[in-house]
């Protein structure tokens, strides 16, 4: 399988090796907006930059190119992306994580919220800390832990960074600390206890093992996918 790396950073770099080492090429490697031919891959891995990701995933989908993309902070332009994929019959996949261990975590977190619903007493709250190059906050992992309890708990409708401002926001806390490549914790706080559910990232290895496999498993279809397709995942 040839790949395109769309953005050669960190993540770039392991996602490139564990490329290899499962026998795929490498055949563009960009962290700038420069010119290359994206249509001699035969699929694209978008770890770029927010301001970069939605050219970078148009140019894939207008050239027939399947593309997954593991950027956050661009989504706002998420629903063009979904209609030009429709529009020109190809294939994508945005995660805000691609770590087997954390999509596990997402469902968790939603069966979680499901059991929370009737327990009045209990607030929730994320906090999730990153290395110190990361460039957005709260993390997207962290915004669809949000957004997973919101779908599934009335007693909220919102999420905010810092402090929240009602009692129907959550609160995210984003911490940026050195070599840290990812931990989200949600936490219920009622006056008597507290109940937590924690993913640490012991390194890039799974994010960039997820984001591959993802890959690979796009190649022949057609349409907007998530990992729960991926790695076949229902909700609980």
């Amino acid at each position: 399988m040839k790949i395109a790396l769309l953005g050669y950073g960190r993540m770039g770099k392991a996602i490139e090796a564990i490329a290899l080492q499962r026998g795929h090429t490498i055949v563009i490697k960009t962290s700038q907006d420069k010119d290359y031919d994206i249509t001699t891959a035969d699929v694209a891995i978008d770890f770029s930059v927010p301001s970069a990701a939605y050219n970078n995933i148009s140019n894939c989908l207008n050239h027939n190119v399947p593309v997954i993309s593991g950027t956050t902070g661009w989504l706002e332009k998420y629903n063009a992306i979904v209609s030009l994929c429709e529009k020109q019959k190809g294939a994508f996949i945005y995660a805000s994580n691609f770590s087997l261990g954390v999509n596990i975590f997402f469902e968790l977190n939603q069966y979680l919220a499901k059991m929370m619903a009737k327990l009045e007493d209990y607030k929730v709250d994320i906090e999730e800390i990153h290395h110190t190059q990361k460039l957005d906050a709260p993390s997207g992992t962290a915004i669809t832990l949000a957004e997973g309890i919101i779908q599934n708990n009335k007693a909220y409708n919102n999420w905010e960074l810092d402090k929240a401002k009602d009692a129907k926001t959550i609160a995210i806390e984003a911490k940026r600390i050195t070599d840290v490549p990812g931990t989200h914790i949600i936490s219920y706080t009622s006056p008597i206890d507290t109940i937590k559910i924690e993913h640490e990232a012991h390194n890039r290895q799974g994010f960039a093992l997820g984001a591959v496999i993802a890959a690979e498993w796009i190649i022949d279809k057609t349409g907007v996918f998530t990992m729960k397709d991926v790695l076949n995942i229902g909700s609980l």
